[in-house]
């Protein structure tokens, strides 16, 4: 995949620990940067993605009441202690 570059501000004390994770796991600062920044961007997105949907469901009525889905929930718990 092919890269480019973002330059972004952190904190004098961030920057020193970066450094020293990346002589701690032989990778470079930047390496562990691009990665950290992709795994935030991709759980952040996700929730966010997440938020939609439910609300999508929400303006379309594909929704479960909690009285239904609690009792989803007992009936799964009590076929559980049966089988154990």
């Amino acid at each position: 995949m092919a890269s480019t570059t973002v330059t972004v501000r952190i904190s004098q004390e961030v920057k020193e620990a970066l450094g020293r994770l990346a002589r701690a796991t032989d990778r470079t600062g930047s390496h562990l940067a691009g990665k950290a920044i992709a795994d935030y961007v991709a759980r952040e997105l996700a929730i966010v993605e997440g938020v939609a949907e439910g609300l999508d469901d929400a303006e379309n009525g594909r929704l479960v009441t909690h009285d239904a889905a609690m009792k989803r929930v007992r009936n799964t718990i009590a076929k559980r202690r049966k089988s154990a």
